[in-house]
């Protein structure tokens, strides 16, 4: 089992605070065996067993618990009068109103409250406004690169040959039949489709959904709109409007299968409110669903690089300056790194390409080139650097 160290530590560093650790992400993420992982941590450190209350509510043994009321009143009974007691709520989302539970449980005295939940959703309306400033959110991906090697091990290249086939989902990195795994991600993306958007959006037209889906899917890191999806599926006979593929993309990106890269003007420095781009939260999901046809190897270089930046912590959008375009502008506080990807950048005509849009941007910020070349070069302080190394540097 790989020890999801980035997160662990984020949670370490939180425990005993108050305030409410939210661990979101799409299903079979890894949620449910980073708790685990941390009750473990938690015992190492001398906590009891009867300290530590863990629910998790796709388990049908806590059926009886989907009543907000019943949660709230079965852990208190658990809860030891002067000791820290820990929470951990799985999956709450299943429990309706479950934010009044929360809420009343946050407000006890040495409680350490810990919950999971597979849907954006359950971070708005009225949680957001009973806990507003008294939680922190920390969204959790499927396996990087890095901790994929880390558990395949191996010759590296291999691993990163599997990794951008089959991409990150844990379960999914121990089966080796190409058949299995296929079913087992097939079992993920109809599990999210139908739990996390069919069912919390009202959907009644699924294959239109599907259809949105599967052009998403297809046109990673390119620049879309609601209205050219809408009037592309017109083209091929599913008539739609660009709200109904608006609504249908808030509910892709609310389940956590798809994440928003928003345009940025850097001369201007302001965000551009159309034309964004959509990366998919595991690129074995597109294999399973599209076959490898269309593998644009450099758009599923640029989804796990922009994966890997969300990972560090960084914002990050698309680039915007004069006439041409930078993969990606990641930002952290007041600092700012530039990068482009590209598969290769040995082509003169390529390089030329992917370094001019760096050339122009006013600042002194980082630039950096990212390709599958093993030709180390700096160009005006802009430097190329191997994708497979940049996904393996200590972070």
């Amino acid at each position: 089992m790989v020890q999801r160290k980035q997160y662990i530590e984020k949670l370490k560093k939180m425990k005993d605070k108050e305030i409410i650790k939210v661990i979101t992400g799409i299903r079979r993420c890894g949620k449910s065996t980073l708790l685990m992982m941390f009750r473990s941590y938690l015992k190492e450190c001398g906590v009891a067993n009867k300290q530590i209350i863990s629910i998790n509510f796709e388990d049908i043994a806590y059926e009886h618990l989907l009543d907000y009321r019943k949660l709230h009143d079965y852990v208190l009974n658990l809860i030891i009068p002067g000791e820290m007691t820990y929470i951990f709520l799985d999956e709450v989302q299943n429990v309706p109103q479950f934010q009044k539970a929360v809420d009343s449980l946050f407000i006890k005295n040495d409680v350490d409250l810990y919950i999971t939940g597979s849907n954006a959703q359950m971070l708005s309306g009225e949680l957001a406004t009973l806990l507003s400033g008294r939680y922190i959110e920390i969204n959790m991906l499927p396996l990087s690169f890095s901790e994929y090697y880390e558990m395949v091990g191996g010759d590296k290249r291999d691993a990163w040959s599997n990794y951008f086939i089959n991409g990150g989902f844990p379960y999914s990195a121990t089966i080796e039949e190409d058949d299995i795994r296929r079913d087992y991600l097939t079992g993920i993306y109809n599990t999210v489709l139908l739990k996390d958007v069919v069912a919390r959006k009202r959907i009644s037209d699924i294959p239109l959904l599907e259809s949105v889906v599967k052009f998403l899917f297809d046109n990673i890191g390119n620049i879309v709109s609601s209205k050219k999806i809408a009037d592309s599926l017109t083209s091929y006979g599913r008539k739609t409007t660009s709200a109904t593929v608006e609504n249908y993309i808030e509910a892709l990106t609310s389940a956590f299968i798809l994440y928003k890269a928003s345009r940025y003007d850097i001369k201007g420095k302001q965000h551009l409110k159309s034309l964004e781009k959509y990366y998919l939260v595991d690129i074995g999901l597109r294999r399973m669903l599209l076959g490898d046809k269309n593998a644009d190897i450099g758009h599923i270089l640029e989804n796990i690089v922009y994966l890997e930046l969300i990972r560090r912590g960084y914002s990050v959008n698309i680039g915007k300056v004069d006439d041409k375009e930078i993969d990606f502008i990641a930002m952290i506080g007041g600092d700012k790194i530039y990068y482009q990807v590209s598969a290769s950048i040995l082509d003169p005509a390529t390089f030329e390409r992917e370094i001019a849009p760096l050339k122009k941007v006013p600042d002194n910020y980082p630039k950096f080139i990212l390709s599958m070349d093993n030709f180390p070069m700096d160009d005006e302080g802009i430097k190329q650097i191997n994708i497979i190394d940049f996904l393996l540097e200590e972070i």
